[in-house]
This record gives C-alpha cells, structure tokens and sequence, in this order.
C-alpha cells in the first residue's frame, strides 16, 4: 500500500489565461476533494477581466484540496488546487507490487536537469526569456536560479532572497500595477513579506503622505476634538456591488483611454432607407440563407469600404517609441452587452471578407459574446470598432475609443421620420452616425471624410461595388 507524501502533492496554480491579467475570479468547480482527474480534464471555470474561461488540469490524480471557494478573486500564480498525483496511480497498482517505488534512471552528466511542467491553460504556452547574462565574475560559487525558475518562483511569493545586487525589486503583478497606478518606484520600498517581497501594504505606506509630528500634549482645559463617526451603510437602501471581472477591465480601460487619447466626435444624420431595402432583399438571397442579415450588416461594410478609401485611419499611436504604426488589416471589434458586462470582440481580417463570410462571422461573434464563451483572444488585436446603441432606442453618444484603437463608429435607433426627398417631404427611416477618433492619429479632414463615406454608402448602397 503506497503512503502519501507531499512530494507527491502538485499544486495547479491560477494561469494567466490572456496577455497581462493578474487575477480572475474562479466562478465553478468541477470537481471535489477526492474527485480522480487526469491531464486534460477540466476542473473550474473561472472570469478574468476579459472573458469567462475553462481551466483544465495539467496532469493526472487524486484531488487533495480545493484552495478557494466559488466567488473568490484569485492571483495569477496562486495555487488553487492540489492533486496527488501518486494517488491515482497507487490505486490502481497490481496487489503484488512492492511497496518502495523503483528509483528514477539517474540523469547523464552535463544534462540540464528537466523543469516541472508548469501549469497553463491549454493554448497558452508559458513564456521563457530569451535573454542570455555572462556569468559574473566569482558567481561560479553562488547559487542562481534560472529565469523561468526565478520568474515563477517571485509570482508565488517565494523567491529567494535577495541579494545586495539584485536590480529588480520582487513583487507579485497586481502588486507592481499598484505602484505603477499610485507613482511609487518599487526600489524604494522597503519589503515586509517573506523571502523579501513587497506587499499592498508596503506600497500603500511608502504612497501615504509623510506622518504629521505628534501634537503637544493640550492641557485638560484645552478643547479636544472629537473623532469622526464612522461611516456606515444602509443595507435596505442601497446594495454595494464589488467591482471585479469585466466591469473592472471595462472600468480601467476606459478611463485609460479617456484620459490618454485626445477624443474628437463627429455627428452625421442619413437617409437609410435604401439600405433598409437591400436588407430585405439580402434576406431572401440564396447565398445569404442561413446568415445573419441585418442593418449591423451593411453598417460593418460601409465602414470597412470607407478605411479602404482612407487608410490612414486604421492606426494606432506607439507612445514607447513616439510612432504611429498604420495597419495593413482590419479587425473589426463590434461591442456586445452580456450578462457579465460590455465585452468588444473582433473579426480577425474582416477587410478581406465577402459579404457572406462577414454574415457569418458577425453571427458567430454574437451568439458566442451572448453564451459567455467569448475568448480572450478574441478580443486582442482590435484597430476599429461599431457600437450599435441603437438597439436600446437611443438615437446617438459620444463613444469612447477601445485602448489601442483609432476609431469607433456609433449608430444610433432607424426611425421613420419626416425628411426631405427629391424635394418633397416624405417618411424614410433615418438615423444618426457618431465617429470618435483619436485626435494625435486622426485629424478633422479625415475623420470627415470617412464618416461622409459611410454615410453616402448608407443612402447608395449601390457604392458599395463601386468603391468596394
């Protein structure tokens, strides 16, 4: 009969499931204490900033112990369960093998000893620097870990400790975006934690102003303030809603952005009766049937064939290197409210999309942003984006750009109203465009001229083979 060890207990820690994340709030499990999972198996499902994503287990066993309950905000790096991995194995083992497990085959001389597989969300492949360091000058008998080992080691909190030349203060991620957020310089802070790492609270105390000195003793006839009440909550009057998951990054993002880029938006209204018309009659196309045809459908078009006539639109601004990076694609980002909050996916390549492939991916984009399926990937990469506000009825905003992006189109509600045409006044279905751009990549002439060509695309839709 095999007897556990902690040797045999592995720990699966909590993945960085997109690019930069540095918590997610595990939101299911699948298993239990005693639960047999083998490698590949998924165990929780959790909702970063970004999307709701499944975690599989890396390898095969008995789980031990769930670290966390459902609800809780976790670091990327902490470990959220532990398997022994022994036990499954030790189970299933033939009555007549004995007790002591043969010895592992002894490694060949000069061979770099094999790191234990890390865990990672399935597609995700751990990063590893690329950066080779001359060995110091009598670091032959110091100990130094490699750095994946020491990169690994510093998110779990125990990375060894420091020496008197270490250049690079230890601190978990949300730690370091702390102190990026309050202003501190991580090298001036003096760690409190084990193995000396910085924690919240060390950057909170080194942000707070210095301590005011100490008042002179009052004599007892002098007057001394009162303390402030506390504050308290009325419970039956107002509900207080943690902000975390999507509506934390969606709160980040767009202060980020709109306190970053200098925002310029421009209002056009337009006859869209034609294109209304053309909706209809694409309903009842053969190479249509099946997709998803729709206003949002023709708008995405406009808006593609009007960069294509202005490309310097779709752009981003590279503050690091003081550039303007003029992309050569178009990833459509169309913003979708889900249960979880707004959350923007693109198309990948929608530029050089047909008309019926773009039906499709706009309606596997929906339906998947609808089912909280929508992966992280998915909404990396975007250059522009359509806000279609007018589903709730509104006629138009003021949109604020998606980080890293150039522009954003709104549109607003289609309504039947009094208008102009062929001079007389007559109903058509009308609505309002709104274009945001940033104004460092994007000046008034050109954001006019492509708003004025989605909108002249939307009152003749037949441009759309004449400038497509």
């Amino acid at each position: 009969m095999t007897t556990m060890t902690e040797a045999s207990v592995r720990e699966f820690k909590m993945p960085d499931v997109g690019e930069g994340l540095t918590e997610a709030e595990i939101l299911k499990w699948y298993v239990q204490p005693g639960d047999t999972v083998t490698d590949g198996q998924v165990v929780c499902e959790v909702e970063t900033a970004k999307a709701a994503v499944e975690l599989p287990i890396p390898y095969d066993g008995v789980v031990r112990e769930l670290r966390f309950p459902e609800g809780t905000t976790v670091d990327v790096g902490t470990a959220i369960i532990t398997v022994d991995v022994a036990g499954g194995a030790a189970d299933q083992a033939p009555a007549e093998q004995p007790a002591a497990e043969p010895e592992a085959p002894a490694q060949p001389a000069g061979e770099p000893k094999k790191e234990a597989r890390q865990p990672v969300l399935v597609g995700y492949g751990v990063s590893t620097s690329a950066t080779k360091r001359r060995p110091r000058k009598g670091a032959e008998a110091a100990a130094v870990p490699a750095p994946a080992q020491a990169i690994q080691a510093e998110l779990n909190g125990h990375a060894a400790a420091p020496v008197a030349d270490r250049s690079r203060p230890l601190a978990k991620p949300p730690v370091r975006k702390l102190a990026k957020d309050l202003g501190v310089d991580l090298a001036t802070v003096t760690p409190s934690g084990a193995d000396g790492v910085i924690t919240r609270d060390d950057v909170h105390a080194a942000a707070a102003p210095a301590v005011a000195p100490a008042p002179v003793a009052q004599g007892p006839a002098e007057a001394r303030p009162a303390p402030a009440p506390a504050v308290t909550h009325d419970g039956a009057r107002e509900t207080r809603v943690p902000v975390k998951g999507v509506r934390k990054a969606t709160a980040a993002a767009m202060v980020g952005s709109a306190f970053t880029a200098p925002h310029v938006t421009e209002f056009v209204t337009v006859d869209v009766t034609r294109t209304m018309k053309l909706v209809e009659e694409l309903k009842q196309d053969k190479e249509m049937q099946g997709l998803r045809v729709n206003p949002l459908l023709l708008i995405a078009k406009a808006l593609l064939v009007a960069i294509k006539r202005n490309p310097d639109v779709n752009a981003s601004w590279d503050e690091a290197n003081q550039e303007i990076v003029l992309k050569h694609y178009v990833n459509l980002g169309i913003a979708a409210a889900t249960p979880r909050g707004l959350i923007v996916p693109n198309i990948k390549d929608a530029h050089a999309k047909t008309l019926p492939q773009l039906a499709e991916s706009l309606g596997e984009l929906v339906s998947t942003a609808r089912e909280g399926r929508t992966s992280p990937s998915a909404m990396q990469g975007g250059t522009v984006t359509i806000t279609n506000v007018g589903v709730f009825g509104v006629d138009t905003g003021t949109p604020i750009l998606n980080p890293g992006e150039s522009a954003i189109l709104a549109v607003g509600a289609i309504k039947l109203q009094p208008w102009v045409h062929k001079g007389k006044v007559k109903p058509r279905q009308v609505t309002t465009l709104a274009l945001s751009f940033d104004h460092r990549l994007v000046d008034g002439e050109l954001g006019s001229k492509v708003l004025a060509d989605v909108a002249a695309i939307l009152e003749q839709p037949k441009r759309l083979i004449t400038w497509a």
